[in-house]
């Protein structure tokens, strides 16, 4: 009985609902209007209309600018025939006439379709110019009056960027709730996505191939790839050692994905198989194209990749992802392997001071025991982020002595001072911050709350006689706002304005670099480019910041040998993508010039390598050092897949490479990421930790830009018996060779 009752209440229940919407409804829909405007009484249909509607107001929109985008392509298009031969430009030109004449009838069909207009009031071709990456009327004159070469450079430039501003107008389009609701009109901005993509990949190809630097077109290989080199001599190439790459995968290649089989397909799947090969078929005249390798999404769980180096009497160190390999010089400055140290965890950034040696560690499965199996649990005992001591007096056997947990890692340090007693180090932490049931004081990003680890660096202790003793002992806001006290009192993130890079936020600094004879510290903090009054090294006090309007990320900072100047790069696309290709922005991922003038940073020029790169290369500006030359400022400089420059900044306000070496990328399908990661001048070398491959020697060679009493100089300079990245001292010469130098100057 009771069952039957509960079956009869819930039929009862289901016919009212069912019937309630049939029952007139005598309450009023209303709308209040603006402030002051009276209540406007609906319909239902009224109330209703937006949620009816088969497209949104800005899908309109978005049709009404992209016909004018598409068409500014089409007059560019147009402009190819009687300006250039090259059979590539008459290709592109071709499949924009009729791709996007195909778009440009689909998007008017559906404009009237819905009873739209086909502009919105206003709207012209005018009003577009300069936004969405369309060409300005004075780029389409100088277009129009361009022939040959510097018509298809030009060409091929202004048509990259006008692709671009396309998918941005997608995602900007995308980005908006409610728009793209339809399945056609989806699939139709994915199509422009996808053909602007491609298209822009066999753009900056082509561009690349109107290059004369040989840089440009090198072929690809780990092993084996296309060199081109200047002013250089290729010492040695040094593999990674055993232990420290994986056999089977050298070059951390992401695996194929299988095709698969029909009997594995979704019988959706099956569906969309058979209409692709409808759609082949029906591509009469189409050249087959070969169908593009896909990859696995993630890479292996240990990574090897080497990173920076640290030098000490005839020791050099090159830290890894997995540890760190010490090598012995021997007295033509080749490296031979002393030992490796398994000790993973990320970032492998390294310092040697006497018989200690300093290593940054950010991942969260470093381990404090140097384990390889990492730490798995959210909040564990056993993870170690922070820096980690090595007492090294024997490479052959490197003990542990100390270790210094941080909120937020490690990725580098600097070490500012020594006395008798102990060393000071800043520390930058830039990953994320720890849970405070891991790590006590760890508080997040927490509005209001001016305990957090965001804004500080770290300023840590190591007594020398008890490493295991080391201890943060400040961690000073040193981004605040000195009118009053907020912490994030720099650059807030994000662009600045019209054409300019999105910059990060200023809420901690990638390098700092001390130099401690000036009392002085350069910051590259991210959305900041910063110098520091060091004369108390407890207590860094902010003396002056600038921003840029190129920069996405400020990464590093090199003074000049006498400390007027300072070398700021910026590590646009955080060092794993393609930033130096023929149609990238000159002024984003390069280095920024400034001198010191009266405590305040002067901005002089931007250098970003000459040659542009291809799609496979992970390129921008990253670490190097200065080649001690009298009388010159000579920077030598790690470029990822770039390859390693060498550049004269002298003259501020007008930098130039005078020598470089690079290579093809790693791998013709895949972007994989290498390339160096440093490029470090010691006692007349210039060493390179190649991500992939290992370590390579170079040598110097006398040059319409260098001769060889300026290298035989910069060979002898006595830089001392240290070398730590991020600590610079002043290099001194004998007096007889700055004579010589001199006088080759003047041609004696």
């Amino acid at each position: 009985m009771l069952a039957k009752s509960r079956l009869f209440a819930t039929v009862a229940t289901a016919a009212i609902l069912v019937s309630a919407p049939t029952l007139a409804q005598t309450a009023p829909i209303v709308q209040p209007g603006a402030v002051g405007q009276p209540v406007k009484v609906l319909t239902a249909d009224e109330a209703t209309a937006l949620a009816s509607a088969s497209y949104a107001p800005a899908d309109a929109m978005f049709m009404q600018g992209m016909i004018v985008h598409h068409q500014q392509a089409v007059d560019m298009a147009a402009l190819v025939g009687e300006r250039t031969n090259k059979e590539e430009i008459l290709a592109v030109a071709g499949r924009i006439n009729s791709s996007q004449a195909d778009e440009i009838k689909f998007m008017t069909d559906w404009l009237t379709e819905k009873g739209e207009p086909l502009k919105m009031d206003g709207m012209g071709h005018a009003s577009h110019m300069g936004m969405m990456g369309m060409a300005t009327p004075a780029q389409m004159e100088q277009l129009a009056a361009s022939r040959g070469t510097n018509f298809d450079r030009l060409f091929l430039e202004l048509m990259v960027r006008h692709h671009t501003g396309a998918i941005d107008m997608v995602d900007d389009l995308i980005g908006q709730p409610g728009t793209a609701s339809d399945p056609v009109f989806l699939e139709f901005t994915d199509e422009v996505k996808n053909d602007q993509n491609a298209e822009i990949e066999r753009m900056n190809a082509v561009l690349a191939s109107l290059s004369d630097d040989p840089r440009a077109t090198l072929t690809a290989g780990l092993t084996n790839a296309g060199e081109a080199i200047s002013n250089l001599r290729k010492v040695a190439s040094l593999p990674k050692p055993t232990g420290f790459f994986d056999p089977t995968n050298p070059a951390e290649l992401r695996p194929i994905v299988a095709a698969k089989d029909d009997d594995e397909k979704s019988e959706l799947g099956k569906v969309v198989a058979a209409v692709a090969v409808i759609a082949d078929a029906l591509k009469v005249g189409e050249p087959d194209k070969p169908k593009k390798p896909e990859f696995a999404k993630r890479g292996p769980l240990l990574d090897f990749a080497n990173t920076d180096m640290a030098f000490s009497g005839d020791i050099l160190v090159a830290g890894s992802y997995h540890g760190f390999n010490a090598y012995r010089l021997g007295d033509d400055g080749m490296p031979n392997l002393l030992s490796s140290v398994v000790c993973p965890g990320g970032q492998g950034d390294v310092s040697i001071i006497g018989d200690l040696l300093i290593m940054s560690v950010q991942d969260t499965r470093a381990r404090k025991d140097c384990g390889l199996q990492g730490v798995p649990e959210t909040i564990s005992d056993e993870r170690f982020r922070g820096l980690r001591i090595f007492d090294v007096s024997d490479w052959a056997n490197p003990l542990q002595v100390g270790q210094v947990q941080t909120c937020r890692g490690s990725h580098t340090h600097s070490v500012v001072s020594q006395s008798d007693d102990a060393l000071i180090v800043y520390n930058s932490g830039t990953s994320r911050i720890r849970d405070e049931k891991e790590l006590a004081g760890c508080i997040g990003d927490v509005p209001g709350d001016d305990r957090t680890a965001l804004f500080r660096i770290d300023v840590i202790e190591i007594p020398l006689a008890d490493p295991s003793k080391s201890r943060i002992v400040d961690s000073p806001a040193v981004f605040a706002d000195p009118a009053t006290g907020r912490l994030a009192g720099l650059w807030q993130g994000g662009d600045h304005g019209d054409e300019t890079q999105e910059t990060n936020s200023t809420n901690h600094c990638h390098d700092i670099t001390v130099f401690p004879s000036l009392k002085l510290a350069a910051g590259a903090c991210s959305g900041n480019g910063i110098i520091f009054d060091i004369s108390d090294p407890l207590a860094p006090k902010r003396i002056d910041e600038v921003t840029d309007k190129g920069f996405a990320y400020w990464h590093s900072a090199t003074f000049n040998n006498d400390g007027t100047k300072v070398m700021f790069t910026d590590e646009w696309g955080g060092g794993v993508r393609p930033r130096c290709q023929a149609t990238d922005p000159r002024n984003w991922g390069a280095n920024a010039i400034y001198e010191i003038v009266d405590q305040k940073l002067e901005f002089r020029s931007l250098y970003k390598l000459p040659a542009p790169q291809g799609d496979k290369e992970n390129c921008v500006a990253h670490n190097g050092s200065i080649i001690p030359v009298p009388g010159r400022d000579i920077f030598v400089q790690a470029w990822y897949q770039g390859g390693i420059s060498v550049i004269d900044f002298t003259d501020a306000t007008n930098p130039f490479e005078i020598a470089y070496f690079d290579r093809g990328p790693i791998d013709k399908d895949q972007l994989v990421t290498g390339g160096y990661w440093s490029a470090y001048w010691y006692k007349g070398r210039i060493y390179g930790t190649e991500i992939t491959r290992g370590l390579d020697v170079f040598a110097l060679e006398p040059s319409e830009f260098l001769s060889a009493e300026e290298i035989a100089a910069a060979e002898s300079a006595n830089q001392g018996d240290t070398f730590n990245p991020q600590t610079q001292f002043p290099v001194t010469w004998s007096a007889e060779i700055v004579s010589k130098v001199e006088n080759s100057r003047k041609g004696g």
